[in-house]
């Protein structure tokens, strides 16, 4: 592998109505097979597609690093939790039921619950690999089928995903691949066949899926975007609160749906906390994402980079004050001059108003914002549309869990940030969107209950 930012890497072709069609009862008729085996005989698939992507993990994260732009160091940490994800979920395969209710007269009734069918999972090009494990792991270990798109701009990892599943064991077509954009995605979402939605992305886009899932009354699960507050308290450890600013920032070149972008400052510390965490910016080395030191990669593609240096242009009219970064970067090597490389950015005098505080930019832009009360903050905090993610820092920790309790958000830090361990359930409030991924959580949005009531006696009628 090559890392050769700005040139194409391979060309696929979109699917159309007809390769969906295809994909889709390829699924189905795997499904057939797949649902009628028991958790246990899933749960060594899935397993045994865990110990794949484990072993290759360093050959998967170099593929990823290219197709994504990210870091090798977080591609790796995207790999491992991909297969620490479909172990978890290999674990509850087999522990998936329903339950005996005793009913009067020595009659009962049960619970069974049951695969939906083919899911289709629409991932988003921020954690191409990682996404379609979180989604295909919960839905195939309750017993579904699953048609998967990637991102246009990110198609190669997931296809390797579906070699590993069909390497494990899964029934042909059980897990498949389609590539497109949205015509693909609309064909995937009208579907008579499909039973359930994913998707992760943004909010006009999650938009538009959910009106044409509400045609074909389809459940879906949106993961959408974010504007999520960290909240910096002046009793803080100062070094892990800088750290924390920093990761819920520049992890995946800030290219992350959950990340603290509006970081609110206690006004005592105000200062220190800043200079430290200008400091510790510049630091951040910015390049060849395949080199072992590098820490903040390129992003996605030339639309999306013009799209984030508006946002600090606005910013800079509107009255913030760049701190630092926010400049494209061109590396000293010259494979990479045509990267679409941009040093991360802290942006100070910052206002609620500001569009740069209001507008997800998804990319490596911090706005530092002062804040003087609890209550205030607390209320700044949650005055968005958004609801994904919220963060605390402090040593308080009454005072952390009040604060957490009061955000109106899905996934909260306490003195962390950006982690996202399998075992918890993960999603948004508000116009983040709904449903969750990861966790026991999960499986309630991939299987569906049947009650079974039984008649032990002779039956009365009424009429």
């Amino acid at each position: 592998f090559k890392m050769c930012p700005g040139r194409v890497i391979c060309k696929l072709l979109c699917s159309g109505e007809k390769e969906v069609d295809l994909a889709v009862q390829s699924a189905k008729a795997a499904f057939k097979i797949w649902s009628q085996m028991s958790g246990m005989e899933r749960s060594r698939v899935l397993l045994e597609a865990a110990r794949i992507i484990r072993e290759q993990r360093e050959e998967i994260a170099t593929l990823e690093t290219i197709n994504n732009g990210k870091s090798i160091f977080e591609a790796r940490v995207d790999i491992d939790i991909s297969w620490q994800c479909l172990e978890y979920y290999a674990g509850l395969a087999g522990s998936l039921a329903g339950e005996h209710i005793q009913l009067p007269g020595g009659s009962f009734g049960y619970t069974r619950r049951e695969p939906l069918g083919v899911c289709v999972g629409i991932g988003a090009w921020n954690y191409p690999f990682q996404i379609a494990c979180w989604k295909s792991a919960p839905a195939l270990a309750c017993g579904n089928a699953m048609v998967f798109k990637p991102s246009p701009f990110t198609p190669v990892s997931v296809v390797r995903l579906a070699e590993i599943f069909t390497e494990a064991g899964v029934p042909k077509g059980l897990f498949n691949v389609v590539q497109g954009g949205a015509a693909t995605g609309q064909f995937l979402c009208h579907h008579p066949d499909v039973a359930k939605i994913s998707f992760t992305g943004s909010v006009p886009t999650g938009i538009k899926i959910m009106e044409m899932a509400a045609k074909g009354i389809k459940p879906i699960t949106l993961e959408l975007g974010g504007k999520s507050p960290l909240i910096i308290f002046s009793d803080c450890a100062l070094e892990n609160a800088v750290n924390g600013a920093l990761m819920a920032n520049f992890l995946t070149q800030g290219e992350v749906c959950c990340n603290g972008t509006r970081v609110f400052v206690e006004r005592k510390i105000l200062d220190v906390f800043t200079k430290e965490v200008v400091k510790r910016t510049q630091k951040i080395k910015v390049g060849d994402p395949l080199l072992e030191d590098t820490r903040m990669g390129a992003l996605i593609n030339q639309p999306h980079l013009d799209r984030v240096q508006g946002f600090i242009k606005q910013a800079k009219e509107q009255g913030a004050q760049v701190l630092c970064g926010g400049d494209l970067y061109v590396p000293d090597d010259p494979k990479l001059k045509n990267g679409y490389y941009m040093r991360p950015c802290v942006l100070g005098n910052c206002t609620d108003d500001m569009t740069c505080v209001k507008e997800e930019i998804f990319g490596p832009v911090m706005s530092i914002l002062p804040f003087d009360t609890e209550e205030e903050v607390v209320e700044r905090a949650n005055n968005t549309k958004f609801g994904l993610a919220g963060g605390v820092f402090t040593r308080d920790i009454q005072k952390a869990h009040r604060v957490v309790a009061a955000l109106k958000a899905g996934m909260c830090f306490i003195n962390n940030y950006n982690i996202s361990p399998v075992e918890l359930p993960f999603g948004g409030y508000k116009a983040s969107g709904f449903g969750r991924e990861n966790g026991r959580a999960a499986i309630e949005y991939y299987s569906q209950l049947k009650t079974v009531c039984v008649e032990m006696g002779d039956v009365e009628s009424v009429f």
